[in-house]
């Protein structure tokens, strides 16, 4: 009968870190090394935050939790571990936000990544706790010296001339400018088409409720919203126009009989950012019978473009119809 192995040796073991499997370390690493590649400034937005985010997504959650379920060596094989690690992080991943769909957190960068890097770290641990149990010749092991040498072997062996040399030298290079040539394109895609949002809310920030109907005189709320994708900073001009405006049936046209300038201001908006800004306003006029909301990019017209030609002349327009009720008396 075989004797027991001693807890506190597996323990000690288990806690020395110059026993720690090196791919769990490499593992490890690369999931710390995912917080500062999403989050530094130098490195926000560049192919280096795809590099270091696509596999914590799409492989490191599955390979972790694999490394913790099947600690022998004689469990799998390499091309199984390699699968189930995808296939199981396409799985997580999902999970973990669905989970978090219902926590007060919701589904955004910072939980799910909080929460990946808290699974994978989790399933790392158990992993070499396990492993640790073993005998030492039963752990699995990332041979990575032994794949070096393969690889080394196969493309430079010894009896090798110098052209075949070469040509293994030109092949390598060829692999590796085709791998980054499919980042680039991955992480740096052709500009897609060039537009501004332009909407406005109720005062609750929904499509809903808007200040339709009200005394002359009241203040009035609602939230006028400008997302640019226009690739570069636009110092955006709003102008809020009071109008009444006719509907000639005759012509079928509608007729603009009066129109005053409320308010202008302006909005400078980065690139792929939306700024939604509270606004408040009086109408005093009652006979004004349309609130018309223009946005101008760089260009504003100049007051002598009026009426129509001037609502024409804007990037987008939106527009209310109100009434204005008289003040009581």
């Amino acid at each position: 009968m075989s004797e027991e192995q001693p807890a506190m040796p597996v323990i000690l073991e288990a806690l020395d870190p110059k026993h720690t499997p090196k791919d769990l370390i490499f593992i490890a690493l690369w999931t710390l090394a995912t917080i500062p590649a999403i989050y530094l400034p130098l490195t926000h937005g560049t192919f280096i935050q795809v590099i270091f985010g696509l596999p914590m997504v799409l492989f490191i959650p599955g390979y972790a939790l694999i490394a913790a379920l099947f600690p022998e060596k004689d469990d799998i094989d390499g091309i199984e571990r390699v699968a189930l690690s995808f296939g199981l992080s396409i799985a997580v991943v999902p999970l973990i936000g669905l989970a978090l769909n219902y926590t007060p957190w919701g589904i955004r960068l910072e939980p799910i990544l909080i929460s990946l890097i808290a699974f994978t770290l989790a399933m790392l641990i158990a992993a070499h706790w396990r492993r640790a149990l073993l005998p030492a010749d039963r752990r699995f092991v990332v041979p990575f010296r032994e794949m070096a040498s393969e690889a080394k072997a196969e493309l430079f062996p010894e009896e090798q001339s110098q052209l075949d040399r070469a040509l293994s030298v030109i092949l390598v290079l060829a692999i590796l400018a085709a791998v980054v040539t499919t980042v680039y394109v991955i992480v740096v895609p052709k500009e897609g088409e060039h537009f501004t949002e332009f909407y406005i809310l109720g005062a609750g920030g929904k499509a809903a409720d808007y200040p339709t109907t009200f005394s002359a005189g009241s203040e009035q709320s609602l939230i006028i919203g400008i997302g640019n994708h226009e690739y570069r900073e636009v110092p955006y001009t709003v102008e809020v126009l009071l109008t009444n405006q006719t509907f000639n049936e005759a012509t079928n046209t509608s007729q603009i009989n009066a129109m005053e300038r409320l308010d202008q201001f302006t909005v400078t908006v980065p690139h792929n950012e939306t700024v939604e800004r509270p606004y408040n306003f009086t109408v005093t006029n009652t006979e004004m019978n349309r609130l018309q909301f223009l946005l101008f990019n760089e260009t504003v017209p100049s007051d002598a473009v009026w009426n129509k030609d001037r609502i024409n002349a804007s990037y987008r327009d939106l527009h209310l119809w109100i009434t204005v009720r008289p003040t009581a008396r």
